[in-house]
């Protein structure tokens, strides 16, 4: 019987970190067929991807802590750099009537003010009027497409890619941070550093915090212990909608341009690396460190697979099965703790 207890507890340690089973015999495998994945260069740049990548992902674990979803984040950030874009450009195209760039602050502060607002559009959906995140933020993400191609005719821009941008926004987002051994890390590193301390705080120190964890655990609960629920939904997607836009200012100016495919299926990744970093769907459980562990192993992972050559297309399909083998996994622990 006892022998039993022991396989029973094995069986279960190995079922709920699969995942991390699976990613770290990928990399092993990885490494050993192309020894230069595990190069400075090559860390340099998983790191980099995973710097650019954690904002979005950030913003969108804590719906997942209230045991829903935001879908509309890639088109956010699609909107939020189409519109950095726009302004801190050498070639008004979308305002012709345009002198000189905007103020790289004022800028900044727009595109967090346009993720806000659509945040608070979900959040209040949501908390209002009790729909579920899902079917409002898929209405916001169509919303908001819609409005991305609006924006992208405006002027004499006609639907092109916007592109020729000022110096100084490149250089604050894509300069170099330091070098190591000749390998430049940029400044978009530091910042999703900052951004990834101020969420920890805003998470663990303060009343929204514990607010949030309460509301994603049994909202009835929380709000007869007096949470101020329909608030704190509301602040939970505008907090979220807040990190899209800095990620959409952050991606114009690191990819150089901004389109209407900009921010494609970026909520796919997030959502994936939230999943495996062990913030649940059940709600009330997720942790800032798991999310930046979980983003990091997605970029490792795929990396390695471009290293292997393996078709872009077949990524989507690893995507899909990453997120679906995760959510199993978080399912399973949950009805374990049952």
């Amino acid at each position: 019987m006892a022998e039993k207890d022991k396989l029973r507890k094995v069986g279960d340690i190995l079922l709920n970190n699969a995942m991390y089973i699976i990613i770290a015999v990928a990399v092993v495998y990885i490494t050993i067929m192309r020894p230069s994945f595990l190069g400075l260069s090559s860390i340099v740049n998983i790191i980099s991807l995973t710097a650019a990548k954690l904002p979005i992902a950030l913003g969108i674990g804590g719906c997942i802590v209230l045991t829903g979803t935001d879908i509309s984040a890639g088109r956010v950030v699609g909107l939020t750099a189409c519109i950095s874009a726009s302004l801190l450009t050498t070639a008004f195209k979308v305002f012709p009537n345009m002198a000189s760039a905007a103020p790289l602050p004022l800028v900044l502060l727009l595109v967090i003010g346009v993720g806000a607002l659509v945040g608070f559009v979900n959040g209040f959906s949501v908390a209002k009027f009790k729909l579920h995140p899902f079917i409002v933020t898929l209405s916001t993400q169509l919303i908001v497409y819609g409005i991305i191609l609006m924006y992208l005719m405006r002027g004499v821009n006609n639907g092109q890619t916007l592109s020729g941008l000022t110096d100084n926004y490149r250089s604050f987002v894509t300069g170099t941070l330091f070098t190591i051994r000749g390998v430049a890390v940029p400044k978009y590193v530091l910042y999703a550093v900052i951004l990834t301390v101020v969420m920890w705080i805003i998470w663990n120190k303060t009343t929204f915090g514990k607010n949030m964890f309460a509301v994603g655990s049994n909202e009835e609960a929380a709000n007869v212990s007096g949470v101020n629920v329909m608030r704190t939904i509301i602040m939970v997607f505008m907090l979220a909608g807040m990190m899209y836009g800095i990620t959409g200012f952050l991606d114009g100016a690191r990819i150089a341009s901004a389109n209407a495919n900009t921010g494609l299926n970026y909520e796919c990744d997030a959502i994936a690396a939230c999943v495996i970093g062990g913030v649940s769907f059940v709600g009330g459980i997720g942790r800032i460190s798991g999310i930046v562990v979980g983003v990091l192993l997605l970029q490792i992972i795929f990396t390695g697979l471009n290293f292997l050559a393996v078709d872009a297309n077949m990524l989507y399909i690893i995507k899909g099965l990453i997120i679906l083998i995760a959510c199993a996994i978080d399912m399973r622990k949950y009805l374990v703790r049952k």
